[in-house]
């Protein structure tokens, strides 16, 4: 699904922390951006400077996609099932000690 959206480098690039923070970023935010940048950088539209800048936030929001996604993983895999298949419930990812 490509994104048509034109990509704000000034929100990019600045340091405001609400905007910038990748490893606070939900999956789909992430992900979103991640496509967007994808698009700019493959339309090769943006300075050399600017590419390069894009190429790093979209590699520490590929970073952040592949950790969120680790982690939902580990927890289908704690999902229990019966001898039947069925539903048993949920075993807790860090069991008490």
């Amino acid at each position: 699904m490509a994104i048509r959206a034109r990509l704000d480098y000034s929100v990019i690039m600045s340091r405001e922390p609400a905007k910038t923070i990748v490893a606070e970023l939900p999956f789909e935010q992430a992900m979103q951006e991640l496509e967007q940048i994808v698009g700019e950088l493959e339309k090769g539209q943006v300075s050399l400077d600017e590419s390069v800048a894009l190429y790093a936030r979209g590699r520490a929001l590929q970073d952040r996609c592949e950790k969120l996604l680790a982690l939902a993983e580990a927890r289908v895999e704690k999902i229990t099932l019966d001898e039947n298949g069925a539903l048993k419930g949920l075993t807790p990812l860090d069991p008490p000690e």
